[in-house]
């Protein structure tokens, strides 16, 4: 049967790396799939990775409508045995609607990428409704890490540096290893230094040691 999948994880996780290898796995089988992404650091109609790789994709924008595109492909004679789609926690709640009734509907494959949260820890509605209509969900096991070494857990967003909770839930911007000095920028933090707004940037200005320590000075 048919199923939707969800893998989940922060940035710096390899969601996208993932997207592109079972891409890859899929076709080097045989079988023929759509690959849909929005808002990819690489530009627009493009998945990539942060390790060089990329594909061609569709873009996703509030027009989009997943089952429409299937089907009109089916109906023209055209095979699709899956659907790759990265950045979901971009996608609307309707979109994830659209992707269960590919599933559920046209027996077709769905495997969806994306961050849970965002900078204010709150979950995306695509990753949201995700979570509560996928049949698998899969938090991503590569860890990424805080500046500090430790697991990090939280994105978070920097303006001219330093941390801030403020502003519309997805504005993009350089998630560049140092971007501390960008207008708007995004590093993954442990959730100890993201409660501290501890950035890297900040971190580096004042000396601070990446191990704690065992009291308060």
């Amino acid at each position: 049967m048919a199923e939707l999948t969800f893998y989940a994880g922060t940035m710096d996780c390899g969601k996208s790396t993932l997207a592109l290898q079972t891409d890859h796995n899929h076709r080097s089988r045989g079988r023929s799939g759509l690959v849909f992404t929005k808002l990819d650091r690489a530009g627009t109609n493009q998945l990539s990775s942060r390790l060089g790789l990329a594909v061609a994709a569709v873009e996703v924008d509030d027009a989009t409508d997943f089952r429409r595109i299937v089907v009109d492909l089916l109906s023209s004679g055209e095979r699709v045995d899956y659907l790759i789609c990265d950045e979901a926690q971009f996608y609307s709640v309707e979109h994830v609607e659209q992707l269960a009734q590919v599933v559920d509907e046209l027996a077709i494959d769905v495997y969806a990428f994306g961050i849970m949260t965002d900078f204010r820890t709150r979950l995306f509605p695509g990753s949201a409704r995700l979570v509560e209509l996928a049949d698998r969900v899969h938090v991503l096991q590569v860890e990424a890490l805080c500046w500090c070494g430790a697991r990090a857990i939280h994105n978070a967003r920097t303006m001219n540096g330093e941390m801030t909770t403020e502003g519309d839930q997805v504005l993009v911007g350089d998630v560049a290893h140092g971007a501390g000095s960008a207008a708007v920028a995004y590093e993954v933090l442990c959730r100890r230094h993201y409660r501290s707004r501890l950035t890297a940037a900040r971190a580096t200005r004042e000396h601070v040691s990446p191990q704690p320590l065992p009291f308060s000075p």
